[in-house]
């Protein structure tokens, strides 16, 4: 099993984009979800986006008027969102996600760690750890947000089995294999090559937290937090350094 650095940029950038539907379709998923969390343009504030990828949400910030920093471990992924800059105010930085304080020039007002960012982190002691830079880093009102998927409960016989995308040139089948603390993501390629198929087969760790925990380390943390559904049926927590209306009668705990 590699580590998701290595099983990213050997396995899954190459395929990224295609696995995302295309870059276009891909941020227009990420300008609604930006809508729902960040309704308001900004003049100029900084925004910090952790596994940032190919900008499908860097680019809707910056969209917005945020001056966005751009992490993430992926030079590939970096490089798709490089060429689609243009003259908007992103710059991104090829590090860790533990990493980021020190590419900031002051504090931020927002910080993102979307997608299954969060649980790509190797253990829950690193997870700690980032919320706590995260607290130091970000402006007094400011808001940090994050979504991932909720690994508790385990599927059963043919549910690990999740088709990702397919089409007449290639096939990705995702296979979840469960263990305590994490589950074991093995990522099944089948691409044509002329007339015949070529199977690649990689596999990482991904951290199984649930949103209670989550919660909890935010707020031992100073944060208000809130729960909610996000995109894809992922759980987005949205923590603020000062307290906010609830919203969607959410429950902190329970996200109900």
């Amino acid at each position: 099993m590699t580590t998701v650095t290595e099983h990213y940029e050997n396995h899954l950038a190459p395929v990224y984009l295609w696995m995302a539907g295309g870059f276009d379709a891909a941020v227009a998923r990420g300008e609604s979800e930006i809508d729902a969390v960040c309704p308001q343009p900004s003049n100029g504030c900084t925004a910090v986006d952790l596994g940032a990828g190919f900008g499908m949400h860097a680019v809707p910030l910056a969209r917005r008027g945020y001056s966005v920093t751009a992490v993430d471990s992926s030079p590939t992924l970096l490089e798709v969102l490089q060429e689609h800059i243009g003259t908007l105010p992103i710059r991104t930085v090829k590090d860790d996600l533990l990493a980021f304080q020190k590419h900031l020039d002051a504090e931020a007002r927002l910080i993102l760690c979307m997608g299954d960012t969060l649980t790509h982190l190797p253990e829950q002691a690193s997870v700690e750890r980032l919320f706590s830079l995260v607290a130091e880093s970000l402006h007094r009102d400011g808001t940090f947000i994050t979504t991932f998927r909720d690994y508790t409960s385990p599927l059963a016989g043919t549910e690990r089995f999740i088709p990702v995308r397919s089409d007449d040139q290639r096939i990705l089948t995702c296979f979840l294999e469960y263990f305590p603390d994490y589950v074991a993501a093995h990522d099944v390629l089948q691409e044509r090559m002329g007339s015949a198929w070529q199977l690649r087969v990689g596999a990482y760790r991904k951290l199984r937290l649930s949103p209670a925990w989550v919660a909890a380390a935010l707020e031992d943390r100073g944060f208000t937090v809130r729960i909610e559904p996000g995109l894809a049926g992922m759980v987005r927590v949205v923590a603020g350094k000062r307290s906010f209306p609830e919203q969607r009668g959410t429950d902190p705990k329970s996200g109900t």
